[in-house]
């Protein structure tokens, strides 16, 4: 037996001699490997010429010597039940003799009802069912893929809990991409909790239960030093944005492991509750830490770089705060890396000040903002609230950090405290006397905006939304914590201790609340505004790097799109279901600013950066097959 990587095999003649070259490298390989690749082209073309099929017969003959039999000459006793010739043996092998897993280069037939990147399901024509071999396979009907969505969307309503919706969305998927998408995107404002925040916080705590196929790439300490063997696993070979965790800090949910994102690097973990949970996935064994951590690390940034090169966009998503800003710190010189937790995070927030001083008048500079939580979110919204004061008022970043407090598990970051601080946390050392909790930082700074980062729920407490309540006329609050449980406060708690006068979001969505006779809508400042947009507008503009500069004008662009409307509304984002737009203007946005900056490699620049930045975009509809 030999295994077959059937797609990259091609015949090529020369003088009348047959060889068989690889498409990818275009290497000579073996006669017999070439013999199968011609066997399995016959078969899937479905050739009836008898003199094609003697040809073949006796090429296969030829290659494996003239005393071999020939797959056609096999009698009944070679054959299950009568039927198909088992011709390899695989039927009749038992369980500890190995067998291969053959594949064939063109999908079709059953093969391509399998596949969920052409499966079509009951959309394929009368045509492309004749041409490609599904007559029988699917029933007589014939639908159109707008039928198929509203079946679907039918069916995923009916589920109560909202973690059936989430299996139901990614059975979906592995079975049908676009038909996946198109549902997505034409229903984003309903689907979007339930592939995302909340429900994908449940999904990642379960996810070991709920496990049946796997997505993306699992790359364990028992990899070390074969990373770059198992990125070349992946069967796609065009690369362009990879999302990588390693699920230390998944949410506000903590160390979830080796049960999250497109491609999860597996360095053990330390809860408890993963190492005893026999449906665990992922390594049972204590989290790798110091040199072996940094080693591994570096040999996946390394092989990254190699086999996909030096433009591909690594976003490093839920890394704890002492990994995430080292890890940051080191490859942002020498990658094309983005933090979502830090810099997504802080580019949605920013934008939301920004437009909510349509609200409130003013300008950044007039704020004092205090944050409860001095994480990688924290920190990272509070410096780039800094740098785009200091951009707008042409301050020093030193004097433009004074106007921002931050509150963590100690009270107050204060001068007194620094030598005992993480690094991150350092810049926010401001001079004042201790204070040890949240309401009386508030009492003593009175802040016009709070923002919360800390994944603690219920920690903005009556009290708290009552007091910056009493200093300010609008009070700007904003409860980002996720999931909806790990929320500082609800929607009902900020308008109705605030008497209907805060301006509102959260990180997870929140239904209208009426107070007084009057609909308040919470916005939310979700990171799927930002990471969208900005990975397009560094991929379209060929960016080699990521600059602080393209963060503020990702923040401008989303601010942009609030519209008079929105604003009448109490909304400081727009409508999440305008998403395909919005990203378009912040993809374009981010491209003008890399080009400005003379990070873009793409030449020549495009006339219309919006327009060019839609057709980048993936259509989920159905294309017609030959």
């Amino acid at each position: 037996m030999f295994a077959l990587r059937a797609r990259f095999l091609l015949w090529q003649w020369e003088g009348g001699t047959r060889r068989a070259l690889c498409g990818g490298c275009g290497e000579e390989r073996g006669a017999e490997a070439a013999a199968a690749r011609f066997w399995w082209w016959c078969v899937g073309r479905r050739w009836t010429s008898a003199s094609a099929k003697g040809e073949m017969e006796s090429t296969l003959k030829g290659i494996r010597g003239g005393g071999a039999p020939c797959v056609l000459d096999m009698d009944d006793a070679a054959t299950v039940g009568g039927g198909v010739g088992d011709t390899y043996g695989e039927d009749r092998a038992t369980e500890e003799q190995f067998v291969t897993p053959w594949t064939v280069s063109v999908a079709s037939g059953y093969n391509l009802l399998r596949d969920p990147r052409y499966n079509k399901g009951l959309a394929f024509t009368e045509r492309e069912r004749e041409t490609h071999y599904l007559r029988g396979l699917l029933p007589p009907a014939i639908v159109s893929q707008e039928l198929q969505e509203r079946k679907i969307m039918n069916n995923i309503r009916q589920y109560q809990l909202p973690l059936q919706r989430y299996m139901a969305m990614m059975d979906l998927q592995e079975g049908n991409e676009r038909l996946f998408y198109k549902l997505l995107i034409d229903n984003v404002e309903e689907l979007l909790p339930i592939v995302y925040t909340p429900t994908v916080g449940e999904a990642c705590q379960k996810y070991g239960s709920i496990f049946s196929r796997p997505q993306g790439l699992y790359i364990s300490l028992k990899e070390k030093g074969k990373i770059l063997e198992v990125l070349k696993n992946w069967p796609e070979r065009s690369i362009q944005v990879i999302v990588v965790t390693d699920g230390e800090r998944i949410l506000g949910l903590g160390d979830l492991g080796c049960q999250c994102l497109p491609i999860t690097l597996d360095v053990g973990t330390n809860n408890e509750e993963l190492l005893n949970d026999e449906f665990y996935i992922g390594l049972r064994q204590r989290r790798a830490t110091g040199q072996e951590y940094a080693d591994f690390l570096h040999e996946f940034m390394s092989a990254v770089k190699q086999n996909y090169g030096e433009k591909v966009l690594i976003q490093f998503e839920d890394f704890a705060n002492h990994n995430a800003f080292e890890l940051l710190a080191r490859y942002g010189t020498t990658h094309l890396v983005f933090n979502d937790d830090i810099q997504g995070t802080a580019s949605v927030v920013l934008a939301g000040l920004v437009a909510a001083q349509k609200l409130v008048g003013g300008t950044l500079a007039d704020h004092t903002y205090l944050f409860l939580g001095a994480g990688e979110a924290g920190t990272g919204i509070a410096e780039l609230i800094a740098l785009e004061i200091s951009r707008q008022t042409k301050a020093p970043i030193e004097e433009c950090r004074k106007k921002i407090w931050l509150v963590d598990s100690k009270g107050l970051i204060v001068g007194s405290r620094k030598e005992s601080l993480q690094h991150f946390k350092k810049p926010w050392a401001h001079e004042h006397e201790p204070v040890g909790n949240l309401l009386d930082a508030v009492n003593a700074i009175k802040p016009t905006v709070l923002i919360g980062t800390s994944g603690k729920g219920q920690t903005f407490t009556q009290d708290v939304v009552e007091a910056i309540s009493s200093y300010n006329e609008r009070p700007i609050i904003l409860a980002l914590s996720n999931p909806t449980s790990q929320s500082e406060c609800t929607a009902e708690q900020a308008y109705t201790w605030s008497k209907g006068r805060a301006v509102f979001a959260t990180g997870s969505p929140f239904d209208p609340v009426e107070y007084n006779g009057k609909i308040h809508v919470p916005g939310q400042a979700n990171n799927a505004y930002i990471f969208p947009g900005f990975g397009l507008g560094v991929v379209m503009s060929g960016a080699i790097r990521v600059h602080d500069d393209m963060l503020l004008a990702s923040s401008e662009a989303l601010a942009q799109q609030v519209t008079e409307e929105n604003f009448q509304k109490g909304l400081i984002y727009p409508p999440f279901s305008n998403i395909r737009k919005i990203s378009a203007h912040i993809a374009a946005n981010v491209a003008a600013k890399a080009y400005e900056l003379g990070l873009a490699s793409r030449r020549p620049r495009p006339k219309d950066l919006v327009k060019y930045a839609e057709s980048c975009m993936y259509s989920p509809i159905y294309r017609n097959y030959r």
